[in-house]
């Protein structure tokens, strides 16, 4: 039995699935890319992982408690496209009836539900399947991150020895370390001109962010030292805006058997096959054994 719970980042593959594959449409003109993406994506996952337990994550609503903090957080991201959105209801029918539990709670982000949940079972090895280096920051012996492998097929795991490498600092320091690089794609400005190799430095040799405040007159590059005594507010506030939230408050979600995932609908995959024209998958699809009756869902 495979006890490890899988959580997905499902905002974050749709998007990536949509952008990998052209856009595809039936006869009638209704895009189909995504569907077609998410649904091979689905097949690899339960080829390769076999989860018994776990949920498709997602984002409902603007971020309310960061937009506080940030008014302009995430502006400069574009509206998702047209061809995508009119997707994401035959998506979500597609994740459930691939018997996935969907998340999701009004204002509150993907990553901090994730968190909240991979912090909440703490007898249970949990593995969340994200690219988001924001996760990172919850890694430790138990917790692990699944990363889509841009040299092979699959995933690459990001342990606490692959942050270390890839980042040269620890999951606890990953905060800060953003703190200090920023983040583009949230509209989060770091330290000017401080880059990745500048930011590990700086909290190998002070241990966090706050030790690098504190001792900024014994730093000896004199342009540092100024843009960090300049900067001290708008890091504190990154730091804010950068970690994530443990505490969502999910109803029916703290107990494990609720994240059961479910036998396949094969008659709901094959009909959402058959609407969207997608012949592969409608192959894949048929191969299911249905000697077992899908049981129901627990809905959050």
């Amino acid at each position: 039995m495979n006890d490890t719970i899988y959580l997905v980042d499902a905002y974050a593959h749709i998007y990536r699935g949509y952008h990998a594959i052209p856009l595809l449409s039936t006869k009638a003109g209704k895009p189909s890319n995504a569907l077609l993406a998410i649904g091979k994506f689905l097949l690899s996952i339960k080829r390769d992982l076999k989860p018994e337990y776990g949920a498709f994550v997602f984002d409902k609503g603007p971020p309310s408690n960061r937009l506080k903090i940030f008014p302009e957080y995430k502006a400069t991201r574009p509206p998702m496209p047209d061809e995508l959105r009119v997707q994401i209801e035959p998506l979500r029918r597609m994740i459930k009836a691939f018997g996935w539990n969907l998340i999701e709670k009004e204002g509150a982000e993907a990553d901090d539900i994730i968190a909240t949940l991979a912090c909440r079972f703490v007898d249970s090895k949990v593995d969340i399947i994200s690219n988001d280096k924001d996760i990172s920051q919850i890694i430790d012996d138990r917790i692990t991150m699944l990363v889509t492998s841009t040299v092979q097929k699959g995933f690459e795991i990001r342990n606490i020895k692959a942050v270390e490498e890839k980042f040269a600092v620890q999951p606890s320091q990953v905060i800060d370390y953003l703190s200090l690089i920023g983040d583009a794609s949230d509209n989060i400005q770091g330290l000017q001109g401080v880059g990745p190799k500048t930011a590990a430095k700086l909290l190998k040799e002070y241990g966090s962010l706050d030790n690098i405040i504190a001792s900024v007159e014994q730093i000896p590059n004199e342009s540092l030292r100024e843009k960090i005594r300049k900067s001290s507010e708008i890091l504190r506030k990154n730091v804010k805006l950068i970690t994530l939230d443990k505490n969502i408050a999910i109803d029916g979600a703290n107990i494990k058997e609720n994240l059961l995932i479910n036998i396949p609908d094969v008659n709901a995959l094959v009909s959402i096959a058959e609407e969207y024209e997608l012949k592969s998958l409608f192959s894949d699809f048929k191969n299911f054994s249905t000697e077992e009756r899908v049981q129901d869902q627990f809905c959050f």
